[in-house]
Order: C-alpha cells, then sequence, then structure tokens
C-alpha cells in the first residue's frame, strides 16, 4: 500500500510540474504570433490588390506623372516578388527586407497621393474615391494587424524566457525569439511643414 501510495505521489507531483512548465502556453504562444502573422499578410495583400487599380485611376488623368506611377508599380512589383513565409518571423535580416520594401511601396504611394492634389477632376471621380477610401482604410487595417503581431511576438518571447518555461524551453521545444515590426528610419523625425506664400 504504501508502495502504490509513493507511485500515486510522483505521478501527481509530476503532472502539477508539467502543468507549471508552461508547455502548452509557450506553443499555444507561437501559435498567435503566427495567426497575427497571417492577418499582417493578408492586410498587406489587400493593399497590393488594390494599388493596379489605383493607378489606372490616376493614369487616366496625370498623363504626366509618369516616374512616379512606374515608382508605385515597380515598388509594388518588388513586394509582390517577395517571398514570405513564416519563417521571415524568426530571421532579422529578412523581416527588415520585407520592411524596407513595405516601407519604399509606402513612401511611393505617398507621392503618388501629393500628385493627385494637383488634379482636382481626379478627387472628384467617384472611382478615385472609392479606391482611396478602400487603400486607406486598408493603411489602417496594416497598422491594426502590424500592432497586434507585435503584442503576439511580445507575449510569445516573454513566454520563452520566463522561469520555469525557459527551462522547459530549452530543455524540450527550441523555441526561438521573433521578429517585431519596428519602426522605419524616416518615421523617427517629424516631417517638416512649410507654408510657402506665392
Amino acid at each position: 500500500m504504501n508502495r502504490k501510495y509513493l507511485l500515486f505521489l510522483i505521478v501527481f507531483i509530476s503532472l502539477l510540474t508539467l502543468t507549471g512548465c508552461g508547455y502548452n502556453k509557450m506553443q499555444a504562444n507561437e501559435e498567435q504570433v503566427f495567426a497575427a502573422w497571417g492577418d499582417v499578410e493578408a492586410t498587406y495583400q489587400r493593399r497590393l490588390d488594390l494599388i493596379p487599380n489605383l493607378v489606372e485611376v490616376v493614369k487616366g488623368y496625370a498623363k504626366h506623372e509618369a516616374d512616379t506611377l512606374i515608382a508605385v508599380t515597380e515598388a509594388r512589383a518588388k513586394v509582390g516578388s517577395m517571398q514570405i513565409s513564416k519563417d521571415m518571423i524568426n530571421n532579422p535580416e529578412a523581416m527588415g527586407k520585407f520592411q524596407q520594401a513595405q516601407g519604399q511601396l509606402s513612401g511611393a504611394l505617398s507621392r503618388l497621393m501629393v500628385i493627385v492634389e494637383r488634379y482636382p477632376d481626379l478627387k472628384a471621380n467617384q472611382n478615385f474615391m472609392d479606391l482611396q477610401n478602400q487603400l486607406e482604410g486598408t493603411e489602417n487595417r496594416i497598422n491594426v494587424a502590424r500592432v497586434r503581431y507585435n503584442k503576439a511576438v511580445q507575449d510569445f518571447n516573454t513566454s520563452i524566457r520566463i522561469f520555469p518555461n525557459s527551462l522547459t524551453n530549452s530543455l524540450l521545444l527550441h523555441l526561438t525569439r521573433k521578429e517585431v515590426f519596428k519602426a522605419d528610419e524616416a518615421a523617427k523625425s517629424a516631417p517638416k511643414v512649410s507654408f510657402s506664400v506665392q
């Protein structure tokens, strides 16, 4: 009887220890990171899908702005040609390249919107207004998806570093830290606004 009780006690303590080791929690956190990354990819893809329509509408009005239209098209092509995978979130270099390409596309779109200001007829065109609203909504979705992704990464990275999870991770799982989205270098300084009197 004493031996059965001792065996039961060992099994019971082992189960309690395993439930507190974070094994399942770390894996659940990693899955949340992957899901959040999927949301980021989906919102970037939505933006990529909207750009050709936007370029075509602007092209009809802004015939003299070929350089900007080409820059937008090339930036979109560069982003579209990048191989995006879940492995990217473990690779700081690949994540940096991805963010740089997205930043170039954002910059090209910003220049396109500045050009649009010169064409009042274009700004009044319903097709353009619809596309612009969709693009603005998509940019907001991208920001929300990036914030959610960074939060999921923070939770995951914390879960693999705290004790006893860190012990479980080093012995069993061998999970590595995930990369967060960082601010674009240009975003570190405030834009300069100047008004010129003509």
